[in-house]
C-alpha cells in the first residue's frame, strides 16, 4: 500500500469517527429529548381519561333518553319510520340488513385459527398457530380492527358496500346461534361457513331467497381456505348493466420479527394471468394499477403472507402500500390495499370462486398450490442461476439435514461442508494458479525493474504476458473459478434470511438464526452500523480481513500492480460489517464457516502442491515452442498483406 493510499484510509476513518461523536446527542440532548417523550406521554395519558369521562357520558345520556323513548312510544314509532326511511334511501334493498350486533365468530383447524365478523362478512383476524412472534406473543397476521373486505356494486342508483351491512352466519347449511361462537374442523371433515346478506322484499321484510353470501371452507390442517362470492337472487337488485364487482381488500400488517430485512421487506405481490410474478417497491410506499388479468393478489410480509386467489381471474387490480407515521398500533409495520375487478354477469345465481392463503412462506407449502406462490420468496428468481441453485441444492439439501431433528447450527455447518466439497476443485484450481504466479514472481521483478518508466507500461505489459504464455501460466485462471463460485455466494445471501426454517432457531449466543445476534447493546444508533454489536458478524469481518491479507500475500505480484485494488479489498469486509450487523445471523455464521474452511483448505493445498516441482514444470514449457491459436496466426498474416512487420 503505498503512501497516498494510506493517507486516504486514514481520512476515510477519521470522517467516519468524526461524524459519529458530531451526531451522537449530548447529556443535555438526551435529557431534552426523554423530558419531550413523558410529556407526550402525560398529553396522551391525560387524553384517554378524558375519552373515559366522555364515554361515560355519552352511555348516560343514551341511558336517558332510552327511558325518555319508553315513555313516549308515538313519538318514537314515528322516529322508527323515519329512520327505516333514511336506511331505504341510503342501502336500498338492504335496509334490514343496515343494522344488527356486530359478532365475530372464530373456527379453526390445526394451524389456523379464522375470525369472522357479522359486520361485512369478512375474515377480520387469523392467529397462525404453529407461529410465535419474536417475543412470544400469539402471531397475528394482521391488525382486526382495521381489516376491511368490502363489496361494492349499484343497486337502484345507490352504491351498497358490503362492509356497512350486517350477515348471517350459518354452518354447514344450518344457522349458527350466538351460543357457538368457536367451531374446529375435525380432522377428516372440511367446515363450511357462510356469511348471508339477505335483501328485503320490498316491503320491510328480509327475502330468504335473495342474498349475497360469502362462503368460507376451512380444510383439516390446511393454510388454504376456500372463499366463494355467492349471489342469489340479485340478477333483479344489482343493476343490470354492471359487468364486473369491486372488492375493496385492506389490512395493517403487524410486526412478527425483531429485525426488518432489507432486502426481503413487506410490499404488495401479484401474478399475471399468464405471466410472471411482480411485486411493488419493499422500501418506500407506492402504487401500481394493472389494466391486465390477475391470478393472485398477496399481501407479503417476510415470513407470512396472506393471499386472495381468483379461481379464473381478476380483471383489473389497484394496488398501493402505506406507512403511516402515528399509528394506533404499537405493533403496526404497514398498511396494504387492493381494489380487484370480479367479472359479472347478470342471473337468477352467481358463484365466483375464490381462495385464500394464510400462512407461513414456506418454499414447499407454497410450491404444492401450483400458483407460482413460492415467487414471494426472495430466492434470485430475476437471475435463472441462483434460483436453481436455491432450488435444485441448497433447499433439499437444507430440508433433509432438518428432517433429522438436528440444530440448525449444526445443520448450517454440514451444508456448509457439502458445499465446500463440491467446491473443492474450483477452489484447488485458483490456489494452483496462485501457486504458478508466486514462483513467476521473481521473473516479474526483474521485468518491472527492466521497464520502470511509465511510458514504458506497454512493453511492460506485454513481456509479462510473453512470460505467462511460455510458462503456460493464466494470470486469469485464478479469477475465473472465484467467478463460478459466485452465484454460491449470492444464492446464500438471498437464501438464509429468507428461510423460515431458521426462524426463532437458536445456536450458541445466537437466540434467532433468522436476526442479528446481540452480544452488547449500544447507547446509541451509530450510522451505518447500528445500536448494537453482532458476534457472528463481528467474527465474520476478522476472519474475511484474515483472508484477504493471506490472499494478498500468495498474490503479491499482481496486488502490486494494483495498490488501489488491494485498498479496496481490506475496505470491503468493514463495508460488510456494516451491512451484516443487522441481517441475519445465521448468513454471518455461514460466511464465517466458509472462511475457516478455506483456510484449512489452504493449508492442505500447500501441503500437497510442490513448489519446486511447479518451477521444474514451467522451466520445461518455456522451452517448448508456442503454439499460436488460430485466430493469432490469421492476424499475422493479415498484418504482413499489409506489409506490417510482427515482433517475435
Amino acid at each position: 500500500m503505498n503512501r497516498d493510499s494510506i493517507i486516504g484510509f486514514i481520512l476515510i476513518a477519521a470522517i467516519l469517527v468524526g461524524y459519529t461523536i458530531w451526531m451522537t446527542p449530548s447529556k443535555e440532548e438526551l435529557a431534552q429529548r426523554q423530558h419531550k417523550l413523558d410529556s407526550i406521554a402525560f398529553v396522551r395519558q391525560q387524553q384517554r381519561v378524558a375519552d373515559s369521562v366522555r364515554i361515560l357520558n355519552e352511555v348516560a345520556k343514551l341511558n336517558e333518553e332510552s327511558k325518555a323513548e319508553e315513555v313516549q312510544s308515538p313519538v318514537n314509532e314515528q322516529n322508527d319510520d323515519q329512520l327505516l326511511q333514511e336506511k331505504k334511501n341510503r342501502f336500498g334493498r338492504f335496509a334490514m340488513a343496515s343494522s344488527g350486533s356486530d359478532t365475530v365468530y372464530y373456527f379453526e383447524n390445526d394451524v389456523l385459527k379464522l375470525g369472522i365478523a357479522s359486520q361485512g362478512g369478512y375474515v377480520t383476524s387469523v392467529e397462525l398457530k404453529k407461529y410465535q412472534t419474536w417475543d412470544s406473543l400469539p402471531l397475528i397476521v394482521f391488525d382486526p380492527k382495521t381489516a376491511v373486505l368490502d363489496l361494492s356494486f349499484f343497486s337502484q342508483n345507490k352504491t351498497i358496500n358490503t362492509a356497512d351491512l350486517f350477515f348471517t352466519p350459518y354452518v354447514n347449511g344450518k344457522p349458527l346461534s350466538v351460543a357457538r361462537q368457536n367451531m374446529m374442523v375435525a380432522n377428516s371433515d372440511s367446515l363450511n361457513i357462510s356469511m348471508r346478506l339477505f335483501a328485503d322484499d320490498g316491503n320491510g321484510n328480509i327475502d330468504q331467497n335473495r342474498y349475497i353470501s360469502y362462503e368460507y371452507v376451512i380444510h383439516p390442517k390446511e393454510y388454504m381456505v376456500d372463499f366463494n362470492l355467492h349471489l342469489q337472487g340479485m340478477d333483479d337488485i344489482i343493476a343490470s348493466n354492471s359487468n364486473f364487482l369491486s372488492l375493496d381488500w385492506k389490512a395493517d400488517l403487524l410486526k412478527q420479527e425483531k429485525s426488518i430485512d432489507r432486502f426481503n421487506g413487506s410490499t404488495i405481490y401479484y401474478k399475471h394471468l399468464n405471466d410472471d410474478v411482480e411485486y411493488m417497491s419493499e422500501t418506500k410506499d407506492s402504487e401500481e394499477s394493472i389494466r391486465t388479468r390477475v391470478k393472485w393478489v398477496s399481501f407479503k410480509q417476510r415470513f407470512f403472507t396472506t393471499t386472495l386467489i381468483a379461481d379464473n381471474y381478476f380483471d383489473n387490480a389497484d394496488m398501493r402500500t402505506q406507512t403511516q407515521e402515528q399509528p394506533a398500533n404499537p405493533r403496526y409495520l404497514k398498511t396494504m390495499y387492493a381494489t380487484v375487478e370480479l367479472p359479472y354477469s347478470p342471473s337468477p345465481e352467481v358463484v365466483i370462486p375464490m381462495s385464500f392463503y394464510f400462512g407461513p412462506n414456506s418454499f414447499y407449502e407454497l410450491r404444492s398450490h401450483k400458483l407460482e406462490l413460492e415467487h414471494q420468496i426472495p430466492l434470485g428468481w430475476s437471475f435463472f442461476l441462483l434460483a436453481w441453485i436455491n432450488m435444485y441444492i441448497v433447499i433439499p439439501v437444507f430440508t433433509l439435514l432438518g428432517s433429522y431433528g438436528w440444530n440448525y447450527g449444526i445443520v448450517i455447518l454440514v451444508l456448509t461442508i457439502l458445499l465446500k466439497m463440491i467446491l473443492f476443485p474450483i477452489a484447488y484450481k485458483t490456489y494452483n494458479s496462485s501457486a504458478k504466479m508466486r514462483v513467476l514472481k521473481p521473473e516479474i521483478d526483474e521485468i518491472s525493474a527492466k521497464y520502470p518508466n511509465k511510458e514504458d507500461a506497454m512493453k511492460k505489459q506485454q513481456a509479462v504476458m510473453a512470460l505467462y504464455k511460455k510458462a503456460g501460466a493464466n494470470p486469469m485462471a485464478g479469477c475465473i473459478p472465484m467467478l463460478l463460485q459466485m452465484p454460491i455466494l449470492i444464492a446464500m445471501f438471498r437464501f438464509f434470511p429468507s428461510s423460515i426454517e431458521l426462524r426463532q432457531q437458536p445456536f450458541l449466543w445466537a437466540t434467532d438464526l433468522s436476526s442479528y445476534d446481540s452480544i452488547l447493546n449500544l447507547p446509541w444508533d451509530v450510522p451505518f452500523y447500528g445500536d448494537h454489536v453482532s458476534l457472528f458478524t463481528l467474527l465474520m469481518t476478522i476472519s474475511t480481513i484474515i483472508y484477504t491479507h493471506v490472499n494478498n500475500e500468495m498474490m503479491g505480484q499482481q496486488n502490486n500492480q494494483l495498490p488501489g485494488m488491494k485498498t479496496m479489498m481490506y475496505l470491503m469486509p468493514l463495508m460488510f460489517l456494516g451491512l451484516f450487523n443487522n441481517y441475519a445471523s445465521g448468513l454471518s455464521y455461514y460466511y464465517l464457516l466458509a472462511n475457516l474452511i478455506t483456510f484449512a483448505q489452504m493449508y492442505v493445498f500447500r501441503l500437497t502442491i510442490n513448489e519446486d516441482k511447479l518451477r521444474a514444470k514451467i522451466e520445461e514449457n518455456k522451452k517448448k515452442p508456442v503454439k499460436k491459436s488460430g485466430f493469432q496466426k490469421r492476424l499475422e498474416d493479415a498484418a504482413k498483406q499489409r506489409g506490417y512487420k510482427m515482433p517475435k
